[in-house]
């Protein structure tokens, strides 16, 4: 039965169930086709073969340059200054491709040249950014230690004062970047309480090991970095900030991009379950008339759209200055845990042929196992939510 005068609304599609394509601008879904076709086109071809040899081609840093995509949400310095969305929009069309290709951007952009626009002298702004922005030069982000990890604040790497330069000894790990880049942001103990450096990678004292034999993120270079009594001048140290707000402050505009991206390997995954459920045939129809396939594919369908409606929502908030670092610990949270579901109950539609490079399900599946722990485990994000809403510190 219709209401008079008023008409039947289309059918909703099998992907975007709830028309949310409706709720971004016409700018927004611009920047959306132009990521997706740049990851069609140059990313889906050879995305399996890159994680099979674990390497990631160091010239995409200029072809993500070309197309405004890294610091793209930063002002100045040849950076775009896009909006919150249309950043979150590209990290999920970039993951969508793969997570390493995202993690490449994130580190680049919202943490490397985040932390530079944020913290650094102008001086370092103008010798940095501009060449960044372009992919010609990159950066990496040193926090985290092999011993130190989801408690940054007892780092061991320290930096002490000799005449006008720094002295830094120390060990970084899991540095994604760390290999190819030009420019480490390096947090260290020093007299006056943590602070940021801008270490250009050809100091004496700095050198970077790849992590060989991972079975995550293999088309994504990490990296240990050592740096051993490493010279840098005084002009290289951020002048202000002092203490775990300055990195905090980066790895919360990383943690943003991450729930948009999970949502791009989800949507992959999902895309992949139901059109190989459709064409699979066992015992004489498509496995995608059966019920528990059905099932699996519409509870992979509500999430897939709930976490992108998520996403969604906290971009609109952090464009409007109204997002808090609590908001993007949930959307971390969630996102990153359904979107493994999402990958894992895939893989179980495709069968065998889900562990195979053919399809890229296994493939996003082992990627979303790192991105569940960098960023911020699951287990601190859930503390960070619980001392938010009982106002009990239960991290200690």
């Amino acid at each position: 039965m219709t209401i008079a005068g008023h008409k039947h609304a289309a059918p909703p599609g099998a992907v975007d169930l709830l028309n949310i394509d409706a709720l971004y601008s016409e700018e927004e879904r611009m920047i959306r086709d132009t990521v997706r076709a740049f990851v069609r086109d140059r990313v889906l071809p050879n995305i399996a073969e890159w994680f099979e040899e674990g390497l990631l081609p160091r010239e995409l840093g200029t072809e993500l340059g070309r197309l405004g995509l890294l610091g793209m949400h930063l002002h100045g310095y040849g950076c775009p200054g896009a909006s919150a969305v249309a950043y979150g929009i590209a990290c999920m069309e970039l993951e969508a491709g793969d997570s390493g290709v995202r993690s490449f951007a994130s580190v680049q952009g919202s943490l490397a040249m985040f932390a530079i626009h944020r913290w650094a002298s102008e001086e370092q702004k103008q010798l940095w950014l501009p060449r960044m922005a372009r992919g010609e030069a990159l950066g990496c982000f040193g926090l985290t230690e092999p011993d130190f990890g989801s408690n940054p604040g007892d780092m061991r790497t320290h930096a002490r004062r000799d005449g006008s330069d720094w002295i830094i000894t120390g060990t970084k790990m899991w540095i994604t970047n760390g290999g190819i880049a030009d420019v480490a942001v390096i947090w260290a103990q020093t007299d006056e309480g943590i602070r940021g450096f801008a270490v250009p990678t050809t100091a004496k004292g700095f050198s970077a090991h790849g992590i060989e034999r991972k079975l995550s993120l293999r088309a994504s270079v990490t990296s240990e970095l050592v740096l051993d009594n490493c010279r840098v001048p005084a002009e290289c140290a951020f002048p202000e900030v002092r203490g775990l707000r300055g990195p905090l402050a980066c790895l919360n505009e990383a943690r943003y991009g991450i729930i948009w991206g999970t949502m791009g390997a989800a949507r992959a995954c999902y895309e992949t379950a139901l059109d190989y459920a459709k064409h699979r045939v066992q015992f004489d129809r498509p496995i995608a008339g059966y019920q528990i396939t059905q099932e699996k594919l519409v509870n992979m369908l509500l999430e897939l759209n709930k976490g992108t409606l998520l996403a969604l929502h906290i971009g609109r908030m952090k464009d409007e200055g109204r997002a808090h670092p609590t908001h993007v610990s949930f959307g971390k949270l969630n996102n990153v845990r359904e979107a493994l579901k999402i990958a894992r109950e895939a893989r179980t539609i495709l069968g065998a042929n889900g562990v195979t490079l053919e399809y890229p399900v296994i493939r996003h599946m082992n990627n979303l196992e790192s991105v569940l722990t960098y960023e911020g485990t699951s287990e601190v994000h859930t503390l960070i939510l619980g001392q938010h809403i009982t106002g009990e510190n239960a991290f200690m």
